[in-house]
């Protein structure tokens, strides 16, 4: 048995789960807020009991610090020894990374030169690293990337209709994201069917607030709605996923703001939240839209109707479906978005039942038995696949 850790770091926060390995059991999990700013949170899970306290917390070393107190505190490990493994989410791994990778300095340095693809994410995930390799310094540590799943599509599905030397000279192309997600609830999939993942046909359905949709054929992505960023594909909590890109310009004219400050707005401001003018957050739109705010409701129909578009041209592109999931925060829990993204789809094969999808966060499959097109809830667990490809990735023996 190992224990290994599963580590994913923001500008300003960490998320943490520590594994028994190959149990997958979790012995603890938790998070630290607002490092960095006054008035810290550190808020960890032990024994099913949350334990919140505030307290500053300078910055990422500091947290790491504090959380490896804290496991030997709570008598999780005797001492920080026990941890063998370390993995980090990185967010981007451009057209470098295929796979997860053993930390090394050389890999740690093209994160860093990877850096312009994902200015908000790359430089907090090297944070995270460099922080724990300087309290753990001896510990094996693997960076486990969001878009490495994804670099199976074909140059169909990845290159943009643009002069092919912005390909060449700066990596300009569709990565796509969520794929440690998207991986992990495709291989469930077809555990839950009883067969081989090569022979399905899956369409993944990450929504969250942030949402991205896989074509999962034969257990590789062959394509995906986001793109060169997060911001591409459908609506999101706050981002405005697919637009013409005329409009940059047109809005930069019309409200004399800056590309930077349209660019903002395209993600912090707009989806969901631009539509409804309420919140991000999907659990008050559906309440608003209950009441009868009709922006409310507009904002559930462009959200669900993107998605479903989606659906269509990914079995247009398998010829085919085998199975269609649902994931993450919202995937998980609206039976509302569910039902809007799959109505109509009969005419493919799917056929659900509305009582079987009155549910929150629990595996399940809902469609009937007779569907050819099956319609399953899984919830998505991608500090589990980070635990794994740790164990997985070997630690070359110097002689």
């Amino acid at each position: 048995m190992s224990k290994i850790i599963a580590i994913n770091a923001g500008s300003s926060s960490l998320k943490f789960q520590l594994f028994e390995m190959p149990s997958e059991e979790v012995l603890i999990a938790g998070l630290i807020e607002r490092i960095g700013l006054d008035k810290g949170v550190f808020t960890i899970l032990v024994n099913g009991e949350k334990v919140k306290e505030i307290i500053d917390i300078p910055d990422h070393a500091v947290a790491v610090k504090m959380l490896l107190n804290k496991l030997t505190h709570f008598g999780i490990v005797k001492s920080i020894n026990e941890i063998e493994g370390i993995g980090h989410r990185i967010v981007h791994g451009g057209e470098i990374f295929h796979n997860s990778v053993l930390l090394t300095d050389e890999t740690l340095q093209k994160i860093e030169e990877l850096s312009d693809l994902a200015p908000l994410h790359n430089p907090a995930n090297v944070v995270g690293v460099k922080a724990f390799k300087e309290v753990l310094p001896n510990v094996k540590a693997v960076a486990v990337f969001d878009t490495a799943f994804h670099q199976t599509m074909p140059e169909r599905s990845f290159l943009y209709s643009l002069p092919y030397e912005y390909y060449e000279n700066y990596g300009i192309r569709k990565y796509g994201f969520h794929g440690t997600s998207h991986q992990y609830v495709s291989e469930r999939a077809a555990e839950l069917l009883g067969r081989p993942i090569e022979q399905l046909r899956l369409i993944s359905c990450h929504l969250g607030n942030g949402a991205s949709i896989a074509a999962i054929e034969g257990g590789k992505s062959i394509d995906t709605s986001m793109g060169f960023t997060p911001l591409a594909g459908v609506a999101m909590g706050t981002r405005s996923g697919n637009i013409d890109p005329a409009l940059i310009p047109f809005i930069m004219e019309k409200t004399g703001q800056s590309e930077i400050e349209v660019l903002d707005i395209l993600n912090k401001k707009s989806g969901i939240l631009g539509i409804s003018g309420l919140s991000s957050d999907l659990r008050d739109i559906e309440q608003a839209a209950e009441k009868g705010n009709d922006r409310a409701e507009t904002a559930l129909e462009v959200f669900s109707s993107r998605i479903h578009k989606y659906i269509g041209s990914y079995a247009a592109q398998m010829s085919g479906v085998d199975a269609i999931i649902f994931t993450a925060g919202i995937g998980e829990n609206s039976d509302i978005i569910r039902s809007r993204v799959l109505r109509g789809l009969k005419f493919m094969g799917v056929y659900w039942d509305p009582a079987l999808n009155q549910v929150r966060g629990e595996e399940r499959c809902i469609s009937y038995p007779h569907s050819p097109v099956k319609v399953m809830i899984i919830p998505t667990n991608e500090e589990v696949m980070i635990a794994r490809d740790v164990v997985k990735i070997p630690v070359p023996v110097h002689h």
